[in-house]
């Protein structure tokens, strides 16, 4: 398990872009970085924060979470105990529900609309249930889990680890991904972990071009 010292878990989420927030990275899902899109039909949480009766608190004045989407399954962290407090639909990939016997739980399999700004894409390959979220507002964010991640230089990059489910899958997400962004406004990519590699910010701006930009081909040697 990562350590992360407590005070810096008590921290409150800050604004990433208008009407976007991060949260300070969960020890328990292993540094994992959640966000929340505040909207006026309801608010989303993507993937589980740190969950203390100060994120309560916090998440109650900014309205309350009307659903929880989980990125992958080592997003998931008191999440009974999120569906509990705010009587929210967690929505995560069919092949990956089976992990919550005891929530009630909305399963995709491809892709998921949501409402008129949220879709969600299924990318396996870090895990089988893996999947990036595409908001259309802010000119286009793609919160992308752990499928995307930051390197130690600061680049975006699929990341192959001991724990990686299938590398050449990923890879192929990887493309699939870029094909589904192809065909939408996209300003910035909001990664869920390894948020210290970008010294600073949560968000990587000209997004488009960094996501096009990744080459399977070169990623097939992938030392990170």
């Amino acid at each position: 398990m990562i350590w992360i010292p407590v005070a810096q878990q008590q921290k409150l989420p800050r604004l990433v872009l208008p009407r976007v927030y991060g949260f300070p990275p969960n020890r328990e899902t292993l540094g994992g970085t959640a966000y929340l899109i505040v909207e006026n039909d309801g608010n989303t949480l993507i993937d589980a924060p740190f969950w203390t009766d100060t994120t309560q608190d916090w998440l109650r004045a900014q309205g309350g979470v009307q659903r929880l989407i989980l990125t992958h399954r080592g997003a998931i962290a008191r999440v009974r105990e999120i569906q509990h407090t705010f009587n929210c639909e967690v929505i995560i990939h069919e092949q990956e529900a089976y992990l919550l016997p005891q929530v009630t739980v909305t399963p995709f399999n491809h892709h998921l609309a949501i409402g008129e700004t949220l879709e969600i894409l299924w990318t396996p390959g870090h895990s089988p249930g893996s999947a990036c979220v595409y908001w259309s507002c802010q000119g286009g964010v793609l919160f992308t889990g752990r499928h995307l991640l930051p390197t130690p230089t600061g680049e975006l990059a699929p990341i192959k680890t001991a724990t990686t489910f299938h590398w050449p899958r990923q890879l192929r997400s990887v493309e699939a991904l870029k094909a589904f962004c192809r065909q939408k406004c996209l300003s910035y990519l909001c990664p869920g972990a390894n948020i210290g590699f970008l010294r600073g910010t949560l968000a990587i701006a000209n997004a488009q071009a960094v996501l096009q930009g990744l080459s399977v081909d070169n990623l097939l040697s992938n030392k990170f």
